[in-house]
């Protein structure tokens, strides 16, 4: 069995797409498939794949459904004994495979974390914060295995990207784990309830991946795409109710669901106010 599936979401990355492959086409373990799915580009993204000449890579060309949609497809036909994410617009370090899957694969994990570094296009310089250290994880969250139950106050502290995590492909389908279709934000739901289903989780304290901070990316421009931070609270919800989740955390989910289309509307474009408000209202109401 192939040791990594790689799965790469692109949409009009013509900028970013090729430096994207080539760092995982450069790893330094060479058993792993990189499953690209170009979602209806409409710039040369496409092309740019198509340069590529490697038998380990399998490409899905589609009209646009959209990033969760994308990775659902491209889920049920990885063929790798652990599953990675990668964006178009960003890049892994060259022994990002190598360690994210001897550290899986040693502690048999079904989700295992590594930090992220920040690059802004801009200033091309490199960045630290936080939520892509994993400092919610203390020391004594390092170098063994441990269950979800035992970051109950720090689970809403946690990043929900799903580039930051390598998974058990065998956990995922047992668990049917989708991503929401139709909406941005679906890391978010796809997170917890990963996270919560899982039973060994263990983290790396090293960058592996790259995020790359630009004009265009998706969490960089705050405009109507926001609008969706209502609709993926409302999914977050249901998963926690559906699961028999809700009870245990429900002061902390709250208070999330409620601070993410918050944030949203304070920083919103103007001509997308009142209609966040309104999507607001009548989740509040209901």
């Amino acid at each position: 069995m192939t040791k990594v599936s790689v799965i790469l979401t692109a949409f009009n990355e013509e900028k970013y797409i090729k430096k994207a492959i080539t760092s995982v086409l450069n790893q330094t373990i060479a058993d792993f498939e990189l499953i690209i799915v170009n979602d209806g580009s409409t710039d040369s993204t496409l092309e740019i794949i198509n340069e590529f000449e490697d038998n380990r890579i399998t490409l899905i060309s589609q009209e646009n459904i959209g990033p969760g949609a994308s990775r659902n497809k491209a889920l049920k036909i990885a063929k790798g004994e652990y599953v990675m994410y990668l964006d178009g617009d960003d890049w892994f370090s060259e022994d990002a495979l190598e360690i994210s899957y001897g550290e899986a694969k040693q502690k048999d994990t079904d989700i295992t974390f590594f930090q992220m570094i920040n690059y802004d296009e801009t200033t091309h310089k490199t960045y630290q914060n936080d939520w892509f250290d994993l400092t919610s994880f203390d020391e004594s969250f390092e170098n063994r295995v441990f269950a979800p139950e035992e970051t109950p106050g720090s689970l809403f502290d946690l990043s929900v990207g799903v580039c930051q995590k390598i998974y058990k492909t065998s956990f995922l389908k047992r668990i049917d784990a989708k991503f929401p279709e139709g909406i941005f934000f679906e890391d978010m739901p796809f997170f917890y309830y990963v996270y919560l289903k899982s039973e060994r989780i263990s983290i790396i304290k090293r960058h592996l991946y790259f995020r790359r901070k630009h004009d265009e990316s998706i969490t960089h421009v705050v405009d109507e795409k926001f609008l969706d931070t209502v609709r993926a609270g409302q999914i977050l919800i249901d998963i926690f109710i559906e699961n028999g989740w809700y009870d245990t955390y429900k002061f902390d989910l709250l208070a999330y669901k409620i601070n993410g289309p918050r944030f949203a509307l304070r920083d919103i474009e103007e001509k997308c106010k009142v209609p966040l408000y309104n999507l607001i209202k009548k989740d509040y109401e209901q």
